[in-house]
């Protein structure tokens, strides 16, 4: 299991790409999440919409209802403008710890140590 620390720090990067791919409601985002880590991230709506609403008052997002096919209206969120550009500066500074890391463990790294 990934640890909480981890998990907490990559909820944002997560929501704002997964968003950049379209618009979504939140247990669509959960279930994103848990397939694109193997269910190694479960996220619960607890720690989902506090965050989906921070990000609602910070402009990066922007949410409307919708009717479901089935069942009650969904309320979906997708990115605004300033959410884009978030997006891409926290692809910057993700992919400047991701470089970092390489040069630490190699191109192909392994679980057991060197």
């Amino acid at each position: 299991m990934i640890s909480k620390a981890l998990v907490a720090a990559s909820l944002k990067p997560f929501i704002l790409s997964i968003l950049a791919d379209g618009e979504s409601y939140g247990y669509e985002i959960i279930q994103r999440v848990h397939d694109l880590t193997g269910g190694q991230v479960q996220w619960t709506t607890g720690t989902l919409y506090p965050l989906l609403h921070s990000l609602e008052n910070k402009n990066l997002l922007e949410s409307f209802w919708r009717e479901a096919d089935a069942g009650p209206r969904r309320k979906y969120y997708r990115l605004t403008a300033k959410g884009y550009k978030a997006l891409a500066t926290e692809k910057q500074q993700w992919l400047s710890i991701h470089e970092a890391l390489l040069k630490l463990w190699g191109p192909s790294p392994t679980l057991s140590p060197a």
